[in-house]
């Protein structure tokens, strides 16, 4: 827990009780791993300055904005993409009705909202919710290693190379359209691996239009990925492809890049500086788009793919490190905290 680690006070409160069981925070004086209703959890933490809450719509944040308001204590919330343009169209009548009766006032009420990415922060401002924004990115962990390039057969080439998708079967992570335009371009001596778990039945589509494509024999659906395998996922793969739709961070872009993975993602992801800095492709949303990428990326040899990766690994570090993201995020809370109306 970096923000404990520079020094704050932090509870960690979940609605499930995760917080209590997660093996990712240290058990310090620094971290409280609070169980109980939202307000059990606040008394049981003692003197509170902020309340940060992850998420909108669900009946806990409705809970913990009116516990902040009703203990005076200010509260900062992060959407994490909730607010997007596509997430409000799902669910939209459900949603339009949430808007109207607590959502719209909880947000308002906020001292600060606090975004992923400057697309998602352009977005919620448009919502005219008068609140300040303040962008401060995710963290990433960086494996130590940098990515091994074993070969896979005993010439020193690697017979078969790998795309790698990472994440939900879901309509908004665009799958179908990526299997278009892979039936497109048919990369010779390249395979697309999809893993990930299915939401809303949507692996059936998925599978079927593989099979309409012909690509059963170079596409696999694997299923979801243990926590424990992520990293051997990624090493084991020469590209990584997110197809996305809406994204307004894109965590497995950032997470394939510390890997030394190349990206191929779309222009609906806020990574755009993929290009900038040579470690992958940001295109349209479209068959077109990805199928043009797709050309280009599995053209390139080994080698090539490798110092994209390289150069992706040295972004992550730079721009992404624990450090400097919960630097930024004290540095958003102390502006919250002392009143002022510049949010970083």
């Amino acid at each position: 827990m970096v923000l404990a680690d520079a020094g704050a006070h932090v509870g960690l409160w979940a609605a499930d009780g995760s917080a209590v069981t997660t093996a990712l925070l240290p058990p310090t004086s620094a971290v409280q791993r609070m169980i109980g209703t939202e307000s059990e959890a606040l008394h049981r933490f003692g003197d509170t300055d902020l309340l940060h809450d992850n998420g909108i719509w669900l009946p806990h944040n409705h809970r913990l904005a009116a516990l902040a308001e009703r203990s005076g204590i200010l509260r900062v919330v992060s959407p994490r993409g909730m607010l997007e343009p596509w997430a409000l169209q799902h669910k939209r009548l459900k949603k339009d009705v949430a808007w109207w009766l607590y959502q719209r006032r909880d947000l308002k009420q906020a001292r600060c909202h606090v975004t992923t990415s400057a697309g998602e922060a352009k977005n919620l401002e448009c919502l005219g919710l008068g609140v300040p924004v303040a962008t401060v990115p995710n963290g990433v962990d960086v494996p130590e290693q940098p990515r091994y390039f074993a070969p896979k057969s005993g010439n020193g080439a690697r017979s078969v190379r790998t795309a790698l998708f990472l994440g939900r079967i879901y309509p908004i992570k665009g799958l179908p359209t990526l299997i278009e335009a892979w039936a497109r371009v048919r990369p010779d001596g390249w395979s697309l691996r999809i893993c990930g778990p299915d939401e809303a039945g949507h692996q059936k589509q998925v599978e079927r239009t593989v099979s309409a494509a012909g690509l059963s024999e170079v596409v696999s659906l694997t299923g979801p990925i243990e926590p424990q395998m992520r990293t051997s996922a990624f090493f084991d793969a020469d590209l990584f492809v997110l197809p996305t739709l809406s994204e307004s961070f894109g965590m497995v872009v950032a997470e394939a890049l510390a890997h030394s993975l190349p990206v191929l993602t779309t222009t609906a992801a806020p990574w755009s500086i993929l290009q900038e800095r040579g470690c992958g492709w940001s295109v349209d949303a479209t068959v077109d788009g990805i199928t043009e990428g797709l050309r280009q990326a599995t053209t390139l040899d080994t080698e090539a793919l490798r110092d994209m990766g390289k150069r992706g690994r040295e972004l992550v570090i730079e721009k992404f490190s624990w450090k400097s993201v919960a630097d930024r995020m004290l540095s958003t809370y102390q502006e919250v905290l002392t009143n002022s109306s510049v949010v970083p």
